[in-house]
């Protein structure tokens, strides 16, 4: 498990109280020393005890000697300096699994072509994705959830699903590697836009509006991108949309609410301990929307709340006043 942030410490816990062994990496060794003394880790998820069965370092080669699976669950800003040091330490026969969220900020690449890419040619088994509607607290406290792998290899992705599948996680699987990727990564723009309405004092009118337009325009993104558009109707786009829209445990959420409560996006961020990806992620949708002719006004708004100075009131402003639109165009346009 590379990665000793929220999500990897949470999959490191329920997959260890699985029966297996897991080494769970950290970047810094100071941090990997308190996990193995306190059996918990002290920065991300403090309350849950990790099981015997985890085992934290900070060396890369020990973390992947004799694993059969190498999961990456790290920022999307960090997975492919990550991934180059991670590069001559795999062996022909590990699969890696990108369990990030997010684009890269300089290209809008989908994070799994970001890892193949620093990997190279180096000997390994195939990339596969992990996304779907997991906020971390809840899937290390055992509550009830379910989420998707996908792989090119449809051998990978079963052998993936029945590792990481337990009595209080699903594992599903989809081949649409695009879709899903890009599900979990534009979601997450469309709850800062969830969380500006709530913290503008709106209903669940608006919030059911913003949600299914928002679905409609990350779907024709991600089919103009090349995905599967019944993927986005599945647990990686429509579930986790729901999933991040209605949490206060959600990082982009929180950052929508804050905004629209008057605070400036620096000053919001610097107050966060994790990365808020939906921020970055915005930027690049923006551009790829414009380099494939899709139309995506939610996200045009989020960005100018983000990036334009634009406040939240007008933003919802230019939404509603919007051209008028028959429905059945709802993903077509």
């Amino acid at each position: 498990m590379i990665g000793a942030g929220s999500w990897g410490t949470a999959l490191s816990l329920i997959l260890g109280k699985a029966g297996w062994q897991v080494r769970l990496w950290a970047r810094r060794p100071e941090m990997a020393a308190a996990i193995r003394r306190e059996r918990r880790n002290p920065e991300y998820l403090s309350q849950f005890a990790l099981p015997e069965a985890v085992e934290a370092t900070s060396d890369l080669r020990d973390a992947v000697g004799g694993a059969r699976m190498v999961v990456l669950a790290v920022p999307s800003d960090g997975i492919g300096e990550v991934s180059q040091q991670l590069a001559p330490c795999l062996h022909p026969d590990q699969g890696v699994i990108s369990a990030a969220k997010g684009l890269e900020h300089e290209t809008g690449r989908r994070l799994s072509q970001v890892v193949e890419a620093a990997l190279g040619a180096t000997p390994r088994g195939p990339v596969a994705v992990l996304s779907g509607p997991n906020l971390a607290p809840e899937v290390a406290a055992g509550v009830a959830s379910a989420t998707v792998v996908a792989c090119a290899d449809p051998s990978f992705a079963a052998e993936a699903q029945a590792a990481l599948s337990t009595p209080r996680f699903r594992v599903y699987t989809n081949p649409d590697v695009p879709g899903v990727e890009l599900g979990g990564a534009l979601k997450n723009i469309i709850a800062i836009g969830a969380g500006a309405s709530d913290g503008l004092g709106f209903g669940d009118n608006t919030k059911a509006a913003l949600l299914t337009r928002g679905l409609a325009e990350i779907t024709r993104l991600g089919v103009a991108l090349g995905a599967r558009g019944e993927t986005f109707r599945g647990l990686s786009g429509m579930g986790d949309l729901v999933a991040t829209c209605a949490s206060r445990k959600s990082r982009n959420y929180l950052v929508g609410c804050e905004l629209a409560k008057g605070r400036r996006l620096e000053e919001v961020l610097a107050g966060m301990s994790q990365v808020a990806e939906g921020v970055e992620t915005t930027r690049a949708a923006q551009t790829l929307a414009a380099q494939a002719g899709v139309e995506m006004p939610i996200t045009s708004a989020v960005h100018a709340l983000l990036f334009e100075g634009t406040a939240p009131e007008d933003a919802v402003r230019s939404l509603m006043s919007r051209t008028w639109r028959d429905e059945l165009e709802l993903f077509a346009r």
